[in-house]
């Protein structure tokens, strides 16, 4: 990997646009310390110090390609709540394009509250509806992904499967950025893999390969063969396994397979990582990077990310000196 090659493209990545369609939720915080347990239940008591609100699924995509430089329009459903409030004035905020987003007041705007004590999560509190969008919303929707797809330079599917996206959604907008030469990269959940057929790219972490393909993922050759089943299934350009400690897996359909070790050097949290891949792989493509390094690229900002707590964003400057 020539770093010096890689980081030149950094700039390049600036005032891309990237039509983000996926599952919206808000990462909900609460952090605390521990002195007790509980006389009430054996669970311990946390001594609530402070809290905070990150977005996250789709919204947290939309912000690391944010911090990189890109220009973002949004398109997701969120509820007629105060949370979705929360976040359309954070995302508004870092100059996102919200036009996409509708509300929705037969579902709740997801959320999920995490407990922090002493740097590790005591307890997980979700939010949501695990339900397809109806008729109504599924055409609203549909109708603004459509009319944002001519706007931009790249298409990214966020798929958390929490009902925001449909196989005639995907389908049709895929076939639309398609025939304009637009970039389509889709981040799916192994249940809805099928949806994204003829995509630029996807890419699945180790175990949605595995679901997805039925395929063993144990070392270099069981990645391999899962991503040129996905790659068969889904007729894309282009399948990426992202595989933790053991880096990325690239199958391209005409370029052959690339392993790329990790580059982090410490894991303190991989909440949101596959979001912060997908996002800059995804700019760095619409810039015109070769498929290859720009899964490089990827793969140092996701190292980045890693070393922090709770979702998080990569930024140019921390980007160029990761490869340093």
């Amino acid at each position: 990997m020539d770093r010096a090659a890689l980081s030149a493209w950094i700039p390049k990545l600036k005032d891309k646009r990237v039509l983000v369609i996926g599952d919206l939720m808000a990462d909900h915080y609460v952090w605390g310390r521990v002195e007790r347990i509980s006389p009430e239940a054996p669970i311990p008591v946390v001594h609530v110090a402070r809290e905070e609100v990150k977005p996250g699924g789709a919204a947290n995509v939309a912000c690391n390609l944010s911090a990189l430089g890109g220009s973002v329009c949004l398109a997701g459903v969120v509820g007629a709540d105060g949370m979705a409030e929360v976040l359309r004035s954070q995302l508004a905020a870092k100059g996102i394009d919200c036009v996409g987003l509708i509300a929705d007041a037969t579902r709740p705007t997801i959320q999920k509250t995490r407990v922090i004590a002493h740097n590790q999560q005591v307890v997980r509190v979700d939010r949501e509806l695990q339900e397809p969008l109806g008729r109504e919303a599924q055409e609203t929707l549909e109708r603004a992904c459509l009319g944002q797809v001519e706007r931009c330079d790249a298409v990214l599917f966020s798929d958390y499967a929490k009902g925001a996206l449909s196989a005639g959604l995907a389908a049709a907008v895929t076939r639309r950025a398609r025939e304009l030469g637009k970039v389509v990269a889709a981040d799916p959940k192994p249940a809805n893999m099928g949806w994204f057929a003829g995509a630029t790219i996807v890419t699945p972490n180790q175990a949605e390969a595995h679901a997805a393909s039925g395929i063993a993922i144990k070392d270099d050759a069981g990645a391999e063969a899962a991503a040129r089943a996905l790659i068969e299934r889904l007729r894309s350009d282009a399948v990426l396994i992202t595989r933790g400690e053991h880096g990325m897996t690239l199958l391209q359909a005409k370029g052959g397979v690339t392993h790329i070790p990790t580059l982090a050097r410490v894991v303190f949290d991989v909440t949101g990582a596959g979001d912060t891949v997908i996002a800059t792989l995804t700019l760095a493509l619409a810039a015109g990077m070769p498929v290859p390094e720009a899964c490089q690229l990827a793969n140092a900002a996701a190292g980045i990310v890693v070393a922090q707590i709770g979702v998080a964003v990569v930024h140019p400057g921390q980007l160029a000196q990761a490869l340093a």
